[in-house]
């Protein structure tokens, strides 16, 4: 169970609309922010075994120059122990790259690009707010093959308002024409305080029904799976491997539902070490000054319950296609599921959205549609 590290880069161009990570538009900060983040490197306690996976998110990271992406993976291989044929990811936007950065990324070892692609038709993007058209979506992935790529993932978003099955499905097309290693759809939520919540309250828009997402959910599993890519976890998708299923899986974002340890880097970001999760100051300024005065930049902690820490193992893993193991969860929580699952097998709306092989209990397609309600129903009765 190695760890992961996380860096997150608080910059973008422009700030798309329905995001809620932190992020700011000043690029002028962004050689100090990168001298920050190598002095937090240097504050932090390294946890005791390598890391496995190191991913860099935001934000915006290619907005980042190439000599500051090398700078700071620099600063992490010598601060860090690196495991060797580890995953380095870096998230980047189609309308910040080139074939020169890419190759540049492949150069300093990054072995993985998250492609912010979202959709391939022009006025999603522009209701979205992205700054890059469909036109440099398509040349990004090509960048990134020229270079040399062979881990390429790409998000898409679904649930737009206006948006039909057919406009899904041309979405689908045109991302497995590129035969990416990994596909994540995310449904298009309004989160409080983005503008995409305020234009909605302004009524310069409606949501999408919720049957009418549903059913989108449900077309995005169908043609993925169709097409050669496995579901893992609610959002997520991996090319199908002949030797090993997991080989194209985000190992760094399956630290997060297994509750791996990681540790987080930079503003707003997180660290988990079983039972602690503390959180970094969220805002730039009182992070750039947290380090400048040689303190660890954390804002909070707080120490997880066996209660808490059971309850997260549900959610987590029914969020995932291998759902719970129960001989783990009994072995770790001491708390049997039997009676739960039983419940549940023989309850009229539970029983045809769940699996039960004696081994794991897991969510079908219909059952990751409700997941939150299964889990609730679950410890409402453990």
């Amino acid at each position: 169970m190695a760890p992961g590290l996380y860096i997150h880069i608080p910059f973008c161009i422009n700030k798309c609309r329905y995001c809620d990570f932190y992020s700011i538009t000043d690029l002028a900060l962004r050689e100090r922010f990168c001298a920050a983040l190598k002095q937090e490197m240097g504050l932090v306690g390294a946890l005791p075994t390598p890391f496995d996976t190191i991913y860099m998110g935001g934000g915006t990271p290619s907005i980042l120059d190439s000599g500051q992406i090398s700078g700071i993976l620099e600063a992490a291989f010598r601060r860090f122990p690196l495991a060797t044929e580890s995953e380095i990811t870096l998230e980047a936007n189609p309308g910040t790259l080139s074939l020169k950065k890419c190759r540049d990324y492949r150069s300093m070892g990054i072995n993985r690009l998250q492609i912010g692609i979202q959709s391939f038709q022009d006025r999603y993007l522009k209701f979205l707010g992205r700054i890059h058209s469909s036109d440099d979506a398509t040349h990004a992935i090509q960048y990134a093959r020229n270079a040399g790529f062979r881990n390429i993932g790409m998000d898409l978003i679904y649930g737009l308002p206006g948006q039909t099955r057919a406009d899904l499905l041309a979405d689908l097309r045109r991302a497995v024409s590129f035969e990416p290693e990994h596909v994540s759809c995310y449904m298009l939520s309004c989160e409080p305080g983005t503008p995409l919540d305020d234009a909605r309250k302004q009524g310069e828009f409606r949501m999408a029904p919720e049957d009418d997402v549903a059913d989108q959910y449900l077309s995005v599993v169908e043609f993925l799976e169709a097409n050669g890519y496995e579901q893992y976890e609610i959002s997520n998708f991996a090319r199908r491997h002949p030797v090993d299923p997991g080989y194209w899986r985000s190992r760094h974002n399956q630290k997060y539902w297994r509750s791996d340890p990681w540790l987080g880097l930079g503003p707003s970001a997180h660290s988990y070490d079983l039972p602690e999760r503390r959180w970094n100051h969220r805002h730039l300024k009182p992070y750039l000054e947290s380090v400048s005065s040689g303190r660890i930049p954390v804002e909070g902690s707080e120490m997880l319950t066996p209660e808490q820490q059971m309850m997260e193992a549900i959610f987590l893993g029914l969020r995932t296609t291998d759902g719970i193991s129960i001989s783990e969860f009994e072995g770790r929580f001491q708390r049997s599921l039997m009676p739960v699952i039983d419940i549940a097998l023989t309850h009229p709306f539970m029983k045809n959205r769940v699996l039960w092989d004696g081994v794991r209990f897991r969510l079908n397609r219909e059952g990751m549609l409700v997941m939150d309600l299964v889990a609730d129903f679950m410890i409402n009765h453990i």
